[in-house]
């Protein structure tokens, strides 16, 4: 009995798609049983059994359209979009009248950007079946695609006559009526939807729109009036939060802020979004007047989702917006530990702790986060930028080490770290292990300025090989003309080879893009302006750079006494 109804239930099933191919085969039991049974693994997921007997009933049946069209959803399954509308055209073939098959095939097209043919068969679907309303949208759909927006406002006009007005027709109506550029007509469709019906979607729409036009108290109307119809409605909630905060109405703002956040059932993201959008794009000035009220909308949020990741780490970057990083790294701390296999939460805290320049902790954190997810080479990048910054130069190079062994295949990594273990080389004073690294890193990458930059200025300072320093330094400037940095460099190797004059262009093009924020840069081009016998000019660019130093050159003040007696000799 069990097995007759299961039979019973495939044919209808199968009936509804396939009613002719069934009634034909009622002459063949044997041929009707396998496509039940085929029909069957197609639905259980057994596509390859499916397949077999669908393919052994063409081989006897041709004319079996049922057969054809499994065969095309098949095909289309595995991405073979050409057999598929091979196959669905054969099966509309045998049966031009059967719905399913002419939809399939037109919603084929419609996929394979062939909208005109798409449009001719849903044409002729809406003549033999008026009653179906998807048919409608979908030739609506169709239109938009092909700009013939006239053609879909008019299919629209047919589905409000065959089935009435919808809050959805009146919305694609009003966006097509966007789309086509005429503006106040679309909202005036809304306007006369609603004097009919009731919608928080349009009065939502509608009182927006009036906030653009700046007419606040108009826009708030229409906002209570969504909120009186579905008072959790939360584009009604927050956009007449954001008309009260516009006007400056804060002390009816925060409340419905408070309300917003409070309320557990209210999604998540959307109440992160909003909040983001408060801390970065409002002034500073209204974060630090209205802090108090900011904090409790925070403090609210946290108590409504006290453990969810994205609330907590949006509730960090707010404290850590305000200065707070003591209360910011906790957020951000019990975010990755509530999710310890979260790599989102984890790479959050470890860029927190950069940003806050908790060296330590980054140099910890770091190695334990890349310890828990060793396919993630940022970490361990991460913690070396806290052993740089602690001048733990040793664990730097150890960490480049690993990044190199552990991939190897990754030239961007490789290439960052044979520079930072370069840097960190120069910083132990290990200057031939340093040049290695970077000869190692220019190997991958022979126009990386960074490294052609640092490698040529180090070496000008040693005074050696000055022809290869020019050549590398000569390769930054080309490709950064601007950069006051690799000016400098290259001028400064000008100057020690003797060509001062030719070195000056290039400092006072320097000075232009920001070689005045830097001490080391006006030194520099105070020498090459000395040996120039500019001496006054020099001397100006060493006050500044004086004034700039902060220890930075310990012999600066000594030096610039040194030269201003000399000239006075």
């Amino acid at each position: 009995m069990k097995i007759f109804l299961k039979i019973l239930l495939s044919v209808l099933l199968l009936s509804r798609i396939a009613g002719h191919a069934i009634a034909q085969s009622g002459s063949d039991a044997r041929l009707g049983n396998m496509l039940v049974d085929a029909v069957e693994k197609y639905d259980g997921n057994d596509i390859k059994g499916a397949e077999t007997i669908l393919r052994r009933i063409i081989e006897e049946d041709k004319t079996n359209d049922a057969a054809w069209y499994y065969l095309a959803q098949i095909s289309f399954a595995r991405g073979e979009k050409e057999l598929a509308e091979e196959y669905l055209r054969e099966a509309v073939r045998l049966d031009g009248d059967n719905f399913w098959y002419r939809h399939r095939l037109a919603g084929l097209y419609a996929i394979t950007a062939r909208q005109e043919l798409a449009i001719g068969i849903y044409e002729k679907l809406l003549e033999d079946f008026p009653k179906k309303s998807e048919l409608y949208f979908d030739l609506t759909e169709l239109y938009s695609a092909q700009k013939e927006y006239d053609k879909a406002l008019e299919t629209l006009e047919e589905i409000k006559t065959v089935f009435g007005m919808t809050e959805s027709i009146a919305v694609y109506r009003f966006n097509l009526l966007r789309i086509m550029g005429r503006q106040e007509e679309a909202f005036q469709s809304l306007e006369d939807y609603n004097k009919e019906y009731s919608s928080p979607y349009v009065l939502s729409t509608l009182a927006d729109y009036q906030m653009s036009m700046y007419n606040d108290t108009t826009a708030i109307a229409y906002y209570d009036e969504a909120l009186d119809i579905a008072p959790d409605y939360i584009p009604a909630m927050l956009g007449k939060a954001e008309a009260l905060r516009m006007t400056r109405r804060y002390d009816a703002y925060f409340p419905i802020l408070y309300k917003f956040v409070s309320d557990p059932g209210s999604p998540v993201p959307a109440k992160t979004e909003y909040m983001m959008a408060i801390v970065q794009r409002t002034e500073p000035k209204f974060l630090n007047t209205f802090r108090p009220q900011l904090d409790t909308v925070f403090v609210k949020a946290l108590e409504a989702h006290p453990v969810d990741s994205t609330m907590l780490q949006t509730a960090g970057f707010y404290y850590y917006s305000t200065g707070r990083h003591d209360i910011a790294e906790g957020t951000f701390r019990k975010s990755a530990d509530l999710y310890p296999e979260s790599l989102t939460a984890r790479a959050n805290f470890i860029e927190f702790l950069m940003y806050a320049q908790k060296w330590d902790e980054l140099s910890s954190e770091g190695r334990k986060a890349f310890r828990r997810f060793p396919d993630e080479p940022a970490f361990i990048e991460m913690a070396s930028v806290g052993d740089y910054n602690l001048e733990r130069f040793d664990k730097v190079v150890e960490a480049c080490r690993e990044v190199i062994g552990t991939f190897p295949k990754d030239s961007a990594r490789t290439l960052r770290a044979w520079s930072t273990m370069g840097d960190a080389y120069h910083e132990i004073g290990d200057a031939p292990k340093a040049y290695k690294s970077y000869d190692k890193a220019l190997k991958i990458n022979p126009d990386y300025v960074y490294v052609l930059n640092n490698y040529a200025y180090y070496l000008s300072v040693e005074g050696k090989k000055l022809k290869k320093a020019y050549s590398m330094s000569k390769k930054t400037i080309e490709a950064e003309p601007d950069n006051a940095t690799y000016l400098d460099t290259f001028g400064w190797i000008l100057y020690l080879q003797g060509k001062a004059l030719e070195a000056k262009p290039f400092f006072k093009h320097a000075m232009l893009y920001g070689g005045k924020d830097s001490a080391v840069i006006m030194d520099h081009y105070a020498e090459v302006l000395y040996a120039l016998k500019e001496y006054d000019l020099a001397f100006v660019y060493w006050n500044m750079a004086i004034q700039k130093n902060g220890g930075k050159i310990p012999d600066l003040e000594d030096r610039v006494r040194i030269r201003k007696e000399a000239i006075k000799e």
